[in-house]
C-alpha cells in the first residue's frame, strides 16, 4: 500500500468547518473528494494547481458542491402509481 499524500482543501461556505488539509492516494487516483459534514457531503476537485502551505507544495482541491445525505424513502403505491 502507498504512502497518502496530504492535499490543500480550498473553497467551500465558511460556516463549516472543513479542514484545510486532507489527505488522499494521489490526485491521479483520487481525483475527487468527498467530506461528511453533518447531514451533507461537501465534494472537491483536483484543480491541476499546487500551493505552498506549510513549507510543503501541496495539491489544491477546490470546492464543487454540497449533496445532502438521503434519507431511506419506501415508495407508497397509491392508483397503481409510486408516489414518494
Amino acid at each position: 500500500m502507498s504512502d497518502r499524500i496530504r492535499v490543500k482543501l480550498s473553497g467551500g461556505p465558511d460556516w463549516i468547518p472543513i479542514p484545510a488539509v486532507w489527505e488522499v492516494e494521489s490526485p491521479e487516483t483520487e481525483p475527487n473528494v468527498k467530506i461528511l459534514c453533518g447531514n451533507a457531503y461537501e465534494h472537491f476537485d483536483f484543480s491541476g494547481c499546487y500551493s505552498l502551505y506549510g513549507g510543503e507544495q501541496l495539491p489544491i482541491y477546490r470546492w464543487r458542491r454540497r449533496t445532502y445525505v438521503a434519507e431511506q424513502v419506501h415508495p407508497v403505491i397509491l392508483e397503481g402509481k409510486f408516489h414518494d
